[in-house]
């Protein structure tokens, strides 16, 4: 089966970041199947993205790579990162949108992605989709080995108010995620709930 990475950001559809990053990841690997789960989160919607990879992410063929640019820290010393997890990649900035879904697939290793050898020759201090995080997810889908991007990272950062806490039937949670209905969809999952009697 050809290799699918899946493409998740803020920039819109009427810019040229998205088709940047697949040309970027095209050259690499033409034989990539680039999916794109949304380009309209509101711009730096952390949460927003966070939930939205989260409810998506598992439905893909395993081995498919999850490429998510949310980043308003880019340009800063925050971390890029990638995430090897039960069944698929992860690559993004270390600002906690990767792991709710990560975590839920079961975290196997994370990696900052520190050498240039997988990143594009000239490094953009605001565009890091296209010339760090494209050019890792295609040779992540080429079965690059994720231990060759960089050091283990064993502190990611994670959301804070994503996790809830439920105590004699009161849970104690955040709305993260508004869909287009006007549902609201909180941190609190079924297994927080325990079983009923």
């Amino acid at each position: 089966m050809r290799p699918i990475i899946t493409l998740l950001t803020d920039f819109g559809y009427d810019s040229y970041f998205v088709p940047s990053m697949k040309g970027v990841i095209l050259s690499l690997n033409p034989d990539a199947v680039i999916i794109d789960i949304t380009h309209a989160i509101p711009p730096f919607n952390i949460y927003k993205a966070a939930f939205t990879l989260w409810a998506s992410y598992k439905y893909f063929p395993r081995g498919t790579v999850h490429v998510v640019v949310i980043d308003p820290g880019v340009g800063t010393s925050r971390r890029a990162i990638a995430i090897k997890t039960r069944n698929y990649y992860f690559v993004g900035p270390d600002n906690g949108v990767l792991m709710m879904a990560a975590e839920d697939d079961g975290i196997i290793e994370v990696r900052a992605i520190e050498s240039r050898e997988f990143m594009r020759p000239v490094i953009s201090s605001t565009f890091h989709g296209r010339d760090i995080f494209a050019p890792v997810a295609a040779y992540l889908s080429l079965g690059l080995d994720i231990s060759m991007l960089g050091p283990r990272v064993t502190d990611p950062v994670k959301l804070p108010g994503i996790s809830s806490k439920v105590s004699r039937g009161v849970a104690d949670s955040r709305i993260i995620y508004i869909d287009h209905f006007g549902n609201a969809y909180t941190g609190v999952r079924e297994g927080d709930l325990g079983t009923r009697p």
